[in-house]
């Protein structure tokens, strides 16, 4: 075996940077032994799905894919038209980190909207729904928002209740990025069906890999009406994965015994931990509420750059000096220490 050279240095860039859970790796190897037919119809996958539907419900209809792109994708392009409009808030992935995807494959239009820290609301939208009918102009189809979202906050079960009552006021749909949805169902204490299929989301782009796994992101959709042709989109899409088998026994592993939920916990823990610790340095401010695995801060620009060197992280907001710091599911108290500990020595020397 080749050994290449790893940089073991750990940081908080992203919850992607993160490995994968021995038991998703276990359950990978596992699934390598012998051979079983390709493209889905194996019963890894075939368990997979009926796991899903266990939590979001009989009717739910489940597409496994690669990634979360892929995911939001194919779960806009299934329920909307071409020349549908998605409107979303601005810091949405689709609108900032998916190079355009909604528009180069979907063909939809995106319009982003202002947000409070991340999430929409009803009343920045309504502005938006107009030129019902009107060739001329593209047609509201959908409300996309993410769950956790972009800027680390969660949304209620009463607010995203709202945005799909305000959707199907107006024939359109609503769609989720859960890309760390797992986040979101910890800091809500609730089960995922009670603030999607409950509330009136009619299509989840649901994510693992933020969580521990290595890949496969799945799409659900809650009415059956809407899924018509998935495959072939699926397909077309470049997003059927042969060897599905893999994706399905990750996402077994991921639900027994409800390792999603411990990963999720403590990410989220860890960024509390986190935020309570460099609260208390004067030159840094937390400038959204830490509600998931994810802080955003101010910091003094000429530390950014030193502190990368030895715990690698993103620069949010370059003319704020704004970072982010996302924790995840093998973030340790050691790892917080010795960014704390860092952090202490760039402020004490004034």
């Amino acid at each position: 075996m080749i050994k290449l050279p790893i940089n073991t240095m750990r940081g908080f860039a992203s919850d992607n940077n993160s490995g994968i859970h021995p038991s998703i790796l276990s359950a990978i190897i596992e699934a390598n032994e012998n051979h079983t037919v390709g493209y889905g119809d194996d019963p890894y996958t075939k368990r997979a799905i009926e796991i899903f539907k266990e939590h979001f419900g009989s009717n739910t209809e489940i597409y496994f894919v690669f990634n979360g792109t892929g995911a939001n994708i194919l779960g806009l392009m299934q329920t909307t038209h071409s020349y549908s409009s998605i409107i979303c808030a601005k810091t949405a992935h689709i609108n900032v980190d998916e190079c355009g995807a909604p528009e180069r494959i979907a063909g939809v239009k995106l319009i982003d909207v202002e947000h409070s820290n991340g999430k929409i609301t009803p009343e920045a939208i309504l502005p938006y729904l107009n030129n019902f009918g009107d060739e001329h102009h593209s047609q509201p189809g959908a409300i996309s928002i993410s769950q956790v979202t972009e800027m680390g906050t969660v949304y209620t079960p009463e607010e995203i209740r709202a945005l799909a009552d305000l959707a199907h006021q107006h024939n359109m749909i609503l769609h989720l990025d859960g890309a760390r949805i797992a986040n979101a169902a910890a800091t809500l204490n609730l089960p995922f069906k009670a603030f999607t299929v409950d509330c009136g989301v009619d299509v989840v782009s649901f994510g693992g890999t933020k969580n521990g796994m290595m890949l496969g992101e799945a799409v659900l959709v809650f009415n059956p009406e809407l899924t018509k042709g998935f495959e072939f989109r699926r397909k077309q899409t470049m997003q059927l994965f042969s060897k599905m088998r893999f994706v399905g026994a990750q996402f077994i592993a991921y639900f027994h015994d409800q390792l999603w939920l411990e990963n999720a916990r403590h990410s989220n823990e860890m960024a509390k931990i986190l935020a309570s610790e460099v609260s208390q340095l004067p030159q840094i401010k937390i400038t959204v509420p830490v509600e998931a695995n994810g802080i955003f801060a101010t910091i003094p620009t000429a530390w950014i750059e030193p502190l990368q060197e030895q715990f690698y992280f993103y620069t949010w907001d370059e003319q704020k000096s704004e970072v982010r710091w996302m924790c995840s599911f093998d973030t340790t108290k050691k790892d917080i220490e010795n960014f704390v500990a860092l952090l202490k020595e760039f402020a004490n020397r004034g």
